[in-house]
């Protein structure tokens, strides 16, 4: 394994760790019916730089960056994880349907895609918010309704490889249903793809989800990194840094290790790729 692999493993379990201490800590607070440590207004360490007591300083209310700074990563994981189960599941099942029956199975599939593709995300998203409330559920809907269009392309065309090679034909042969060559026979065969595509529709929506919640149409309450970066913007002429600085640095961090980590995936896991090689 190489070095650069094991660095973004590292990086990538630490942010984990984060985010499940930052759910502990939610959880807890929710539970107990008390006030997170993270949300708590001291307004007497307003604007402290980092320090031995806040490592990543204040912000304008005196609480500590660095606490919000993980529940920005427990959100950002959430909102990663769900809408990936919203938009590969579905753009894996329309993918398959449509690169292995073709015709007009396929002609809808298609129509689908360049429908969903030609709508506006943000109004999307927007006009779901407006559905079910502003928050998660409505990010969760919005971004993962929005983003399999990717998935199903990618699916559909490697599938119409597979229809027609000797395996699939002999499936036929011995009589097994359309099901089963699907998901038993085909599936697996691009199983891969369905890898690569997470990790590069992870940071995808964490960034989706960090510009809709900058815009204040996403989470409400909680220190999203998009709600951090908008509330630090307007101080920054004070000279008010930190905030700003390390919500960028953790969002830039989290992109690039999960955009490299995609890279390598494609480049062990594409048989197109390894024959080049």
């Amino acid at each position: 394994m190489r070095l650069s692999v094991k660095i973004c493993l590292i990086v990538l379990a630490a942010y984990f760790a984060a985010a499940v201490y930052g759910e502990v800590q939610y959880r807890v607070a929710l539970a107990r019916d008390v006030t997170p440590a993270y949300n708590v207004v001291n307004t007497k360490e307003r604007y402290q730089p980092p320090s031995a007591r806040h490592w990543l300083g204040t912000d304008n209310l005196g609480r500590d960056v660095g606490l919000r700074l993980v529940q920005g990563t427990r959100i950002a994981f959430h909102v990663g994880i769900m809408t990936s189960l919203i938009a590969i599941p579905l753009g894996v099942i329309l993918g398959l349907l449509g690169g292995y029956f073709g015709g007009k199975t396929d002609s809808v599939v298609v129509w689908l895609c360049a429908t969903v593709a030609s709508m506006p995300g943000l109004l999307f998203i927007l006009a779901i918010s407006l559905v079910v409330g502003q928050g998660l559920i409505g990010l969760y809907l919005g971004i993962g309704f929005t983003t399999w269009v990717g998935v199903c392309r990618t699916i559909r065309a490697e599938v119409m490889k597979h229809r027609d090679r000797a395996y699939v034909q002999a499936a036929k042969v011995l009589g097994y249903s359309h099901m089963r060559i699907m998901f038993r026979h085909i599936l697996p065969n691009v199983a891969h793809i369905v890898l690569i595509q997470f990790s590069i529709r992870f940071p995808s929506a964490v960034a989706t989800e960090v510009f809709i919640s900058f815009l204040g149409i996403g989470v409400q309450g909680e220190p999203s990194w998009g709600v951090m970066i908008n509330n630090a913007r307007a101080r920054l002429w004070q000279g008010v840094w930190w905030e700003m600085t390390f919500t960028t640095l953790a969002i830039f961090l989290l992109v690039l290790v999960f955009n490299h980590l995609a890279d390598v995936l494609r480049d062990r896991l594409d048989p197109a790729l390894r024959s080049e090689r």
